[in-house]
């Protein structure tokens, strides 16, 4: 199954429907398989004197809150329904990723959405995970922050309400992450994305070998949410057996906002892509055979054994009388002992092959 590489707009629309529609088209242009937004009300998401991240003081200045920041960023019903008819247009999915519950049931009842995306800052969120999968929504999780018995916890609650249990609880959700029900409709409906939540993400923190060993952990498919800068992290993690790949990416790195500066323009973003459907087939099947470029490469380069010395008829065929030599199709120099005491039915010249 081929990777499913999520174009992430995020909020770098800065608040305008006729620059989301052109992260649509970029994203389409691109060759990602689906472009992402965010659903959110501001005054669910934050409170109002809630202070603004470091790398958003960096990006956006400390004049505003993060609540005033984020107001700014919201992306009306309407817009939403643009977005999506734009994107069908397209040909490219539409994801979004909700905040609250309320946006979640507006992408799910309003829009139509089978499939949403959870960031890392809703890993504890029980509450909303719960109402995701009471929904049966597909779910792809991201992991930043987190331990892994934090993330178990998650996949917990989510196998707990894709179960369709009642009364809520954390020993509930042990005892539903633990039910082999549980565990397959995990398997069917979520994929789990390592992540490191800082923008733009410090290489030496990536750990991406974590996401292979939450992949051994959990036993589920596992992806990776990007926010280094450059491309070459997220096609690394693709070698690594991502089935998911996340990226922010922007019309411009340079435009005001909390999340250009870690993002990806239009044109690394088709060359992350080209980069990672390139390595996809070249991964292959793992089978360890000859291809179909190499067949005729095997007479050209393989040796077969050819006399060393002038002998003849009758001789006793020595070691010392024998020498691998291209090409390869006379007899394999793996038959030479095979081949040792026999004796010549004729004269042989240097270079004759067996």
């Amino acid at each position: 199954m081929a990777v499913y590489i999520i174009a992430e707009a995020g909020v770098n629309h800065n608040g305008s429907m006729e620059m989301a529609l052109k992260l649509v088209d970029a994203a389409a242009e691109a060759g990602a398989d689906a472009v992402k937004f965010q659903t959110f009300k501001a005054e669910k998401l934050v409170k109002r004197d809630a202070p603004k991240a470091e790398y958003q003081i960096k990006t956006t200045g400390a004049g505003e809150s993060q609540f005033d920041m984020l107001r700014r960023l919201e992306l009306s019903e309407d817009d939403h329904r643009r977005i999506q008819t734009a994107c069908k247009d397209r040909g490219i999915d539409f994801l979004s990723t909700p905040f609250d519950k309320d946006s979640l049931s507006f992408l799910a009842d309003n829009l139509g959405l089978k499939k949403i995306k959870l960031g890392s800052g809703e890993v504890t969120n029980g509450p909303l995970l719960l109402k995701a999968a009471k929904a049966s929504l597909s779910v792809i999780l991201s992991t930043g922050m987190s331990l892994l018995g934090e993330v178990e916890m998650a996949l917990g609650c989510l196998a707990f309400g894709y179960m369709g249990l009642e009364n809520p609880s954390k020993e509930g959700f042990v005892a539903a992450y633990s039910d082999p029900e549980g565990r397959s409709l995990l398997r069917d409906k979520v994929t789990v994305l390592h992540c490191t939540s800082e923008y733009p993400a410090p290489l030496e923190d990536v750990n991406l070998n974590c996401m292979v060993t939450m992949g051994k952990a959990l036993g589920l498919s596992v992806g990776y949410s990007d926010h280094t800068q450059g491309i070459s992290v997220p096609i690394a993690a693709v070698a690594l057996g991502a089935t998911v790949v996340e990226k922010h990416f922007t019309l411009d790195k340079n435009l005001p906002g909390p999340d250009h500066r870690a993002s990806i323009d239009p044109g690394e973003m088709a060359s992350m892509v080209k980069a990672i459907r390139d390595v996809e087939l070249a991964l292959g099947d793992g089978t360890k055979t000859v291809t179909p470029s190499e067949r005729t490469n095997r007479l050209t380069v393989r040796k077969s054994l050819a006399f060393s010395s002038d002998l003849p008829c009758g001789s006793t065929i020595e070691e010392r009388q024998l020498l691998p030599l291209r090409p390869g199709n006379g007899v394999s120099p793996m038959d030479m002992w095979n081949i040792l005491g026999r004796t010549t039915v004729k004269d042989v010249k240097v270079g004759d092959l067996l």
